[in-house]
């Protein structure tokens, strides 16, 4: 079952730094994507969602257990599969030993049991043929791909993943992909990105601008937001938000279109550019 997630009012302060302004959140199933520009508070609310990072005001609660308590916290965890954006999985042990030695940790079942969940996991990432393998002949893709494979150990009923894709290339973003659409009706599932084409496939998303939750809905939702706002034009639009050359020759702009202006079909680029640069 999808676990509840429910934050209100999350503070996070680095010493003069507040990376997270009274955020809130309420999510339970589906795939949820967390946008925004570098140093919004992505990875900072990821971290306290996965109980590694206490919030410094605020409450969150996670199917009604509150991990500032010790007990509390280790049954979230039990439900949690957790990618974080540097795993720091490396080394010269085998993929299939580190694997099972973080099932023996998860205390998921006999010995078995653990192994067969084990090979489920690589064969979900496709590196069920690199089992016996040291992690250190492994490529950077393949490294993550056995990162998300420990966190998919268990079947959590709360995925949170920190930039998942990164380092992958077009064939293991896809099969992440497909990864992550299988387990939208069991699971809840919170995805951190800076990469649009990515959060279009999710069902909700939430963007942060400067620690401030400034967005919660549809990627369609999201789009619409410069509907009227993007046009095409022949050359540069100096007035404009923002403006780029297209392979085809064209300027797309984004802003106040000008009087008789192209009007262009909004993406969800479109919208998350207006939205962050206001």
């Amino acid at each position: 079952m999808s676990a509840q997630v429910l934050a209100f009012g999350l503070v996070k302060r680095y010493e003069q730094t507040t990376a997270l302004d009274r955020a809130d959140l309420s999510l339970q199933g589906g795939v949820t994507a967390i946008l925004g520009p570098n140093g919004a508070g992505k990875t900072t609310l990821i971290r306290c969602l996965a109980t590694v990072t206490q919030p410094d005001e605020g409450s969150l609660l996670v199917d009604g257990l509150d991990p500032r308590f010790e007990s509390d916290r280790i049954e979230v965890r039990r439900r949690l599969g957790y990618l974080p954006q540097d795993h720091g999985l490396g080394g010269s042990g085998r993929v299939f030993d580190l694997l099972d030695y973080l099932a023996v940790l998860k205390d998921l079942g006999d010995t078995r049991t653990r192994r067969h969940l084990v090979f489920s996991v690589l064969e979900q990432v496709g590196l069920d043929h690199r089992a016996r393998d040291r992690l250190d002949q492994l490529s950077g893709g393949m490294r993550q791909r056995i990162g998300l494979a420990q966190a998919l150990l268990g079947s959590p009923s709360l995925l949170v993943l920190d930039e998942p894709s990164a380092g992958f290339d077009p064939d293991e973003r896809l099969r992440m992909r497909t990864i992550i659409a299988e387990r939208r009706t069991g699971s809840t599932v919170l995805l951190s990105t800076h990469l649009t084409d990515e959060a279009l496939y999710a069902d909700t998303i939430i963007v942060l601008r400067s620690g401030r939750v400034v967005f919660v809905g549809t990627p369609s939702s999201l789009a619409d937001l410069a509907r009227g706002r993007a046009w095409l034009q022949q050359g540069a639009a100096p007035d404009a938000r923002a403006s780029w050359l297209q392979a085809d020759g064209i300027h797309r702009c984004l802003g106040t279109p000008p009087s008789g202006a192209r009007l262009a079909e909004p993406t969800l680029e479109d919208g998350y550019l207006l939205l962050v640069g206001d």
